[in-house]
């Protein structure tokens, strides 16, 4: 069973030919609304990877609220830990351009509301199994979350993704640490060329096992006793990269969920994120189990 603590959000996408620059103006084209939300998407993910999966989360009482929570209703995810609260749900705004890149702004609407008193109340019966978390919610809730999940006894996994300022301090105590390139190399100081040896000395300092995905060229992984792992991509042209992430985190909680290794819930991770990449949206992007093996058998 896979416990999802994080965000729910309704997903604003318009595309532009580029990205504008500070203070310009650019002329778009298509604009759509999906469901989306760092927690929401993973819990997707790991859900059409074949897992049990839990969302705790929080919405608003709005007309978005329904729209947000539609994909997971129909997969089959549990939303019986779900927070409803007055005021609106949660928001991002995204432009992509014609090379698949994104820029996205966040409104944090309903899971601004998340608190240490829900982490309390969604893990209290809880023991075992797998959490996954991301920082789209209070910092002091995903860290409660994070302090419950260890103490336990779950598999807890922490996307540094958004990036903030207080990173640093929950980094070091989950059980596995998901960060891209940039994330980590804001997290340790040290210089992307850096990167292997960042990567052993941060999972050597930290007990941890550690993994940065690095988009196109796959992903590396750095285990507590030393071990390194590093997976390929899939060869794609992609249409919209915003979902990626995400769906590398929710497969690979499936994955270590269902016993598989690390180096194998990795590759299927990656390549379930590269295929992510070929639609647009994140959550309506994110590939079914057997689209992932069909794939995986043609590499």
């Amino acid at each position: 069973m896979i416990t999802v603590f994080g965000s729910t959000n309704l997903d604003q996408i318009g595309t532009v030919s580029r990205l504008p620059q500070p203070g310009e103006t650019v002329a778009g084209g298509t604009f759509s609304m999906a469901a989306g939300g760092k927690g929401a998407n993973q819990a997707l993910a790991a859900r059409r990877a074949g897992a049990r999966v839990r969302h705790v989360s929080g919405v608003g009482r709005d007309a978005f609220a329904d729209l947000a929570l539609d994909l997971l209703k129909a997969d089959g995810v549990d939303l019986s830990a779900l927070k409803v609260v007055d005021g609106a749900t949660g928001i991002a705004m995204i432009f992509v351009d014609s090379q698949g890149e994104n820029v996205i702004a966040i409104l944090p609407g309903a899971n601004g509301a998340m608190t240490a008193a829900d982490a309390d109340r969604a893990l209290k019966d809880v023991s075992g199994g797998v959490m996954l978390l991301q920082q789209e919610i209070p910092q002091a809730a995903t860290e409660r979350a994070l302090e419950l999940g260890h103490a336990q006894g779950m598999t807890t996994i922490l996307n540094t993704a958004p990036f903030l300022d207080s990173t640093a301090v929950l980094a070091s105590k989950a059980s596995i640490l998901i960060a891209n390139e940039t994330e980590f190399a804001l997290l340790t100081g040290r210089d992307i060329d850096q990167l292997d040896a960042a990567m052993a000395d941060w999972a050597a300092q930290h007990n941890q096992t550690v993994i940065v995905t690095l988009g196109g060229d796959g992903a590396r992984a750095v285990t507590a006793e030393g071990k390194a792992i590093s997976v390929p991509a899939l060869p794609v042209k992609p249409v919209d990269t915003v979902g990626a992430g995400d769906t590398f985190c929710g497969y690979l909680a499936a994955g270590l969920d269902a016993g598989l290794d690390l180096e194998a819930a990795m590759r299927r991770a990656a390549v379930a994120a590269s295929l992510a990449c070929l639609k647009p949206g994140a959550q309506p992007a994110i590939p079914l189990a057997d689209e992932v093996e069909k794939a995986m058998r043609g590499i």
